[in-house]
């Protein structure tokens, strides 16, 4: 994104928060995220000019997810949470218990300003976020698939996954010939999760696990591994500030997202609600894309971009339409049962 349209969009953006400025909350403003790496990015691309256009000072913390935590967040009344980022599970269960605001979306934008699935009466979609295959170009220069993932024989070495059931059942049927179409229907069965572990079991003694962004980005990098699933964004961040020759394929990748929800009863809703609407700015979430590889769902986000970070934005319409999206309702319902056999399974 251009310096200049940046600049012109902060410009519009101080103009319309200016207007609402003396209505904005005397409080600091505490935002929460999931991660370190997606709140270093947020600090340089949405905090920092957010803060100098309305004044609001921003507070930033990270979580570690579940519906338990907000219950309680909810009810504290030292050091308040205000805007928190959440999955979809989190958000239909806080949505429906009551712990976060309903949205008024006249002050955020208005619904049309973002895409479809952004759109809810408790969230506002903040980032997709991605896992794909990704491989060292250098070492293997195809167009990997989850296929080849599983070829050991014709491309030998090691493997990265993440150490968790959720997403490692889905991959294993598409590299077992399942069409991401039909992977949670086979996957509700008995059956299918038979196939998903039998297909689990030809790779286990190649597997590298990997429990953060940071580890999945670093066995690739230092060439531990060939191979591995990873998020999207630090591994596109990684090859853009280290030169690295890394591909990425979104063919059969898995995403899910992400959403910004008030919580309920905060002391700072309306400085909340500028932060949405100018980070809502596909001029600034152009920002967060090229500091974190996330994408944020404003309309027109990748519109203008160039050819090299629209290749890796998950929300390229491109990417995004040769994905599976995560059944977070499967996985609300099966997750114990199938962790518990994921672990048992990986320590024989």
């Amino acid at each position: 994104m251009p310096a200049r349209s940046l600049l012109a969009a902060a410009a519009m953006a101080a103009t319309v928060l200016a207007s609402i400025s003396a209505f904005a909350s005397p409080n600091d403003l505490t935002i929460v995220t999931r991660d370190q790496s997606l709140q270093s990015a947020m600090q340089s691309a949405y905090v920092q000019p957010f803060t100098a256009v309305t004044g609001v000072p921003v507070q930033q913390e990270n979580w570690a997810g579940g519906i338990d935590t907000l219950r309680s967040r909810v009810k504290a009344t030292d050091d308040p949470w205000d805007l928190v980022l959440v999955d979809a599970d989190e958000l239909s269960a806080g949505c429906g218990e009551g712990l976060f605001e309903k949205l008024d979306w006249s002050a955020i934008g208005g619904k049309d300003h973002y895409a479809p699935q952004a759109v809810s009466d408790c969230g506002l979609g903040g980032v997709i976020v991605t896992i794909v295959l990704a491989w060292d170009k250098d070492k293997l220069p195809i167009a990997a698939t989850w296929s080849d993932f599983w070829d050991v024989a014709k491309y030998p070495g090691k493997r990265g996954l993440r150490k968790g059931v959720r997403g490692n059942l889905e991959i294993a049927l598409m590299a077992d010939g399942v069409a991401p179409g039909d992977v949670y229907k086979t996957l509700s069965t008995t059956d299918g999760q038979d196939r998903a572990f039998r297909k689990l079991d030809q790779l286990k003694p190649y597997i590298q696990w990997w429990s953060t962004e940071s580890e999945a980005a670093h066995i690739l990098a230092s060439g531990d591994v060939l191979m591995t699933s990873a998020p999207s964004g630090p591994i596109a961040v990684m090859a853009r500030q280290e030169h690295k020759s890394f591909g990425l394929q979104f063919a059969a990748s898995l995403y899910e997202l992400q959403s910004w929800v008030i919580m309920k009863g905060s002391p700072s809703l309306r400085a909340a609600q500028q932060f949405l609407y100018f980070t809502g700015m596909p001029a600034v979430e152009t920002r967060l894309l090229q500091q974190s590889g996330d994408a944020g769902l404003a309309k027109g986000l990748n519109d203008a971009l160039p050819p090299d970070l629209a290749a890796t934005s998950p929300g390229n319409p491109a990417n995004l339409g040769t994905g599976l999206k995560l059944d977070v309702g499967f996985w609300h319902d099966n997750l114990a049962k199938l962790q518990q056999r994921f672990d048992a399974w990986q320590g024989h």
